[in-house]
Formats: structure tokens, sequence, C-alpha cells
């Protein structure tokens, strides 16, 4: 059963993440720092850097920030409007329940 408060740029776990993220940026930039020794065949290494963030730098930032609140945050809908929730328990602890809009 697929995880509905999770989309697909979030990861499981910041590690996970934060360790996509040094691939794909690494990627992307030893693709443009070695144009000048290689030649045009070392942007061949971006796409790569590419499929390592699951889309572009901002896709790859957006599912940072979901991974992030993952668990922290509830939107709860009704026929007119959405509100954000945060969560009754953030990191086992209890906090008090605010309304964010």
């Amino acid at each position: 059963m697929p995880d509905h408060d999770r989309s697909a740029p979030a990861s499981t776990s910041l590690a996970s993440h934060l360790t996509r993220g040094a691939i794909g940026f690494g990627l992307i930039g030893s693709a443009l720092a070695l144009i000048s020794s290689v030649g045009p065949t070392a942007l061949l290494l971006a796409p790569l850097g590419m499929v390592a963030l699951r889309g572009c730098p901002m896709c790859w930032i957006a599912g940072l920030i979901q991974t992030i609140t993952a668990g922290r945050l509830k939107r709860t809908c009704t026929d007119d409007s959405c509100t954000l929730h945060v969560s009754a328990v953030v990191s086992g602890r209890p906090c008090p329940t605010r309304q964010l809009r």
C-alpha cells in the first residue's frame, strides 16, 4: 500500500535524501568542471546527476522540504478550504496543536 502522506520527491529518510543530493550535485559539478579537460563527453555525467536528484535541483529541494516536514504537518481539507495542523506528537514528545494558515 503506498504512503499517501509522502509525495514522489520525498525520501524515506533525511540521510538517504542528503546522500542522493551529494551524489547528484557532485556528478553535475564534475560534468561542468571536466568540460575543459575531457571535452563535451564530460556532459554525459549531468544526466546521471539528474537521475540521482530525481529530476531538477529544484525538485530535490522540494523533496528535502517534504522529507523534513513528513509527519510533522498534517493537512485537513474541507469543501472550501485546506488547513495545516502541527502534528500532536513530534519526535516522541507531545506538543500543543497549533493551526497554521
